[in-house]
């Protein structure tokens, strides 16, 4: 069965070649996330020899020290900065069981079929290859949605994407056949003086809208929307904004890894762990 479509594949990568060259000034979410995946990668005692970042952006993040690396991002700009290939995160170009480790931060929300792209990359990982992904998931971006759901409370629009929560984030990687997997949330707290600045951001880390059934941003619901915002600030006059990101670690199977226990194998009944002695 064919996922639906409920992004814009066109407006995704023409959005993203508009922002490639302004990228460094909005890329602290993504800075966040790949912060959090070198800290994963770190405690992982192992050495990698074939990389892939998977939504490159500008090609920051860092491989480990020998590794050879390949780049993939949905837009031209990104992908020509950083060496790479275009393609959609959907629709991977590579033959499987191409590397060893695949990254991926902050694309992975924007995708329209998730569940398709992470059993892509479990393919594409050889055994016992590792995935450590990033992106924003349920809960982001949570004062927003309360300063435009004031804004347009008599003719609600739909301006936010779909969001994933850390438990079916999980069951994602479950069922895309990785084993060992984790799936962990961090929340990232910012602070705005003013909803234009936050949009900004937004636009300058290729994160608006891209529903295909979307529609323009009048100027007088961004008129509300301001004061919604605005009426959320603290003492200060900053009103702060929550981007949570959802870690995901998986790993392509392999014989020579840990292996749960088989169902109706234990030796002892927990009932008779639990009685009290006699």
């Amino acid at each position: 069965m064919t996922a639906p479509e409920i992004f814009d594949r066109k407006a995704r990568r023409t959005r993203r070649d508009r922002i490639a060259a302004r990228f460094a000034a909005h890329d602290f979410v993504r800075a966040a996330m790949l912060d959090g995946i070198h800290e994963r990668l770190a405690s992982v005692k192992r050495s990698f020899h074939d990389v892939l970042d998977l939504g490159s952006f500008d090609g920051s993040f860092q491989p480990p020290a020998g590794a050879r690396i390949a780049r993939l991002d949905a837009g031209h700009g990104f992908a020509r900065q950083a060496g790479g290939v275009q393609a959609d995160e959907d629709r991977l170009p590579f033959a499987d069981h191409s590397f060893d480790l695949v990254v991926s931060a902050g694309v992975l929300d924007q995708v329209n079929d998730v569940p398709g792209a992470l059993s892509l990359i479990r393919r594409i990982l050889r055994p016992d290859g590792l995935f450590l992904g990033a992106f924003l998931g349920a809960g982001s971006l949570a004062t927003l949605r309360s300063a435009m759901r004031s804004a347009e409370a008599e003719r609600p629009v739909a301006r936010f994407h779909p969001q994933i929560d850390v438990r079916s984030a999980g069951d994602l990687l479950m069922r895309a056949g990785f084993a060992l997997p984790v799936a962990d949330a961090e929340p990232l707290r910012v602070r705005y003086g003013n909803v234009g600045r936050l949009f900004d951001d937004l636009r300058g880390m290729a994160g608006t809208n891209l529903l295909i059934d979307r529609q323009p941003l009048g100027a007088a619901t961004v008129a509300r929307s301001a004061a919604a915002f605005a009426d959320l600030a603290d003492a200060d006059g900053r009103t702060a904004e929550r981007f949570e990101i959802i870690f995901l670690t998986g790993w392509a199977p392999s014989p020579d890894q840990p292996q749960p226990a088989r169902r109706g194998s234990a030796t002892a009944s927990l009932a008779a762990t639990l009685r009290p002695p006699g």
